[in-house]
């Protein structure tokens, strides 16, 4: 996404302004904030906003990165995994849409539900959970 010439001389002007008051310099376009990484694709305005060594380092953290995969309701529709660690956020008519699903009885030694939920935006998961249940449903109503 481009921007306008008006709003450039703002931020430019605010740079300005801020350096003489502190000792700054300018680096560059963010690539990196809050152990997020940031990349942009200004030709199909995209920005993507990545935890994937955040998650690598919570795996390690909780001794489960050699874990294998457990599959959820949800799991035939959205996947989590080190390829797709990112927001996506592209310059088209943003929706929030919410999923919801659960199995019956699915795990074989309890008898007990897995529920599931996934909220995204734009098409980007920016939400989900996949929980057991505490209790065995008799029935799916």
């Amino acid at each position: 996404m481009l921007i306008a010439g008006s709003s450039m001389r703002e931020i430019n002007n605010l740079k300005t302004r801020l350096s003489a008051v502190f000792e700054m310099k300018d680096l560059g376009p963010a690539k990196q904030i809050l152990g997020m990484k940031i990349s942009r694709d200004r030709s199909v305005c995209t920005l993507n906003l990545s935890q994937e060594l955040y998650i690598e380092k919570m795996l390690r953290r909780f001794r489960i990165n050699n874990s294998k995969p457990r599959t959820t309701p949800l799991a035939n529709h959205f996947k989590l995994s080190k390829e797709y660690t990112s927001l996506c956020f592209v310059k088209v008519k943003v929706t929030l849409q919410g999923f919801v699903d659960t199995d019956l009885g699915g795990d074989v030694d309890s008898s007990k539900s897995t529920f599931g939920y996934i909220y995204t935006i734009g098409g980007t998961t920016v939400s989900w959970m996949s929980r057991l249940q505490k209790c065995v449903s008799l029935s799916s109503t």
